[in-house]
């Protein structure tokens, strides 16, 4: 698994969600699912879906805010009624593979960012990017905010 380190920046259009993170694994595509029911009402996107997750910042958290989207190519003038629009800029650690593989690329992503001697920013959001595949699978690219 390669992994790097990258300055980006994401705008996206989203709803937003929160509930336990035990339950993320089911709440957030059902969110998502129901944004894409709406992506018509979103000018301008690019066709790349993207979640946000706020990550953890000790044990004792057990819930956790996190918006489902789409990432956009420019400022909008209108968003939907309901739905969120922002940007991050930030310097990310990063890592791509298949779906099915998510919690392995988490936890080698984690373990390549102690080793590099990166320090995890806890206040800002966690990425994840979606990437259909020719053969019905799908990729995704993760972020994992660092400070400089």
């Amino acid at each position: 698994m390669d992994c790097r380190k990258v300055k980006k920046i994401f705008r996206v259009v989203g709803l937003k969600g929160s509930g336990a993170y035990a339950n993320f694994g089911t709440e957030v595509p059902k969110l998502a699912q129901h944004f894409l029911t709406r992506l018509g009402e979103v000018e301008n996107h690019s066709g790349t879906e993207i979640a946000l997750f706020e990550p953890k910042r000790d044990t004792t958290q057990q819930e956790g805010n996190y918006y489902v989207g789409i990432i956009v190519h420019e400022v909008l003038k209108e968003v939907p009624l309901a739905m969120h629009y922002f940007e991050t800029s930030q310097a990310y650690v990063t890592t791509r593979g298949k779906m099915i593989n998510l919690v392995n690329l988490h936890n080698h992503l984690l373990k390549w960012t102690a080793d590099q001697g990166y320090k995890r920013d806890l206040a800002s959001y966690i990425v994840e990017t979606y990437h259909p595949m020719e053969n019905g699978e799908e990729e995704v690219e993760i972020y994992l905010p660092i400070h400089l």
